[in-house]
């Protein structure tokens, strides 16, 4: 049974997280007693998460910010050591998925994807990496990949190699961060109940409930279980691996109709 408080005294950096996935994870982790820096590209949405989870009696401050640009990124790292003193974890959680078909895919879509999911992450990783090699202390690093980075789906060549190449990473890095006591690991979410997926598809949860072998798409609170478990003590041995939480999709990958892409296709 995990420790109720093993993260206390810890600080966590979590991007995108003013929703979704990244919420449940900054709630979790505050409720086992971390410090955590919740960001959101949407500062409002940002300032009223944070709020919810200091509401609950945890310790958060929200921060507004486009992880595409590398400046914001590492300004999130700055103000969570400015504010909690250290470091201990840094979740790189935000995303953007664009659809649309590979032959009309438009380049400046194409280099907000690469800037958001890979760039965003990537940088996340070196800010935090740099001031967890400063302290000494160790550390954790997760990403957020996806089975898409598994399996192909139509309208998501973009999305999917992002989310493939943040697998890559996270066993690249290893290599160099391993020696200071930092782990960097990945998540591969399959389907999951979250506000961005249900305004794509109102019948999401039903649509993949079908196509899902434990015929349950994910809640975040799954999605963020997992990661808690890779941000724990527990873990510490665990390094480089991208965990699938997908109710066993990707032994079967069956696709549903992708209506909502395809009427607003040109």
């Amino acid at each position: 049974m995990a420790n109720e408080a093993q993260f206390k005294g810890k600080t966590a950096v979590i991007t995108g997280a003013g929703e979704g996935i990244g919420l449940e994870i900054a709630r979790q982790l505050a409720a086992q007693g971390a410090n955590v820096l919740l960001n959101d590209l949407d500062a409002a949405k940002a300032a009223a998460a944070a709020q919810e989870i200091v509401a609950s009696g945890g310790v958060c401050l929200g921060v507004g910010g486009d992880v595409g640009e590398v400046s914001v990124v590492r300004g999130l790292v700055v103000q969570a050591v400015d504010h909690f003193g250290q470091l201990d974890i840094a979740v790189a959680n935000a995303g953007i998925t664009l659809w649309n078909n590979f032959f009309d895919y438009d380049p400046d879509d194409f280099q907000t994807v690469l800037n958001v999911n890979l760039g965003g992450s990537f940088f996340l990783a070196q800010a935090a990496a740099r001031q967890m090699r400063q302290q000494g202390t160790g550390g954790r690093i997760l990403f957020m990949s996806s089975v898409t980075g598994y399996q192909a789906i139509k309208y998501l060549s973009a999305y999917a190699l992002t989310k493939a190449a943040l697998r890559m990473l996270a066993r690249q890095l290893v290599v160099e961060l391993g020696p200071y006591g930092i782990t960097v690991n990945a998540i591969a979410p399959g389907a999951t109940v979250t506000p961005r997926n249900l305004a794509d598809d109102p019948n999401y949860e039903a649509v993949w409930g079908q196509l899902t072998p434990t015929q349950l798409p994910a809640t975040t609170a799954d999605i963020a279980q997992a990661a808690l478990f890779l941000l724990s003590p527990q873990a510490a041995q665990i390094n480089g691996q991208t965990l699938v939480v997908d109710g066993g999709w990707t032994a079967t990958s069956p696709v549903p109709p992708l209506d909502f892409v395809e009427k607003g296709e040109a």
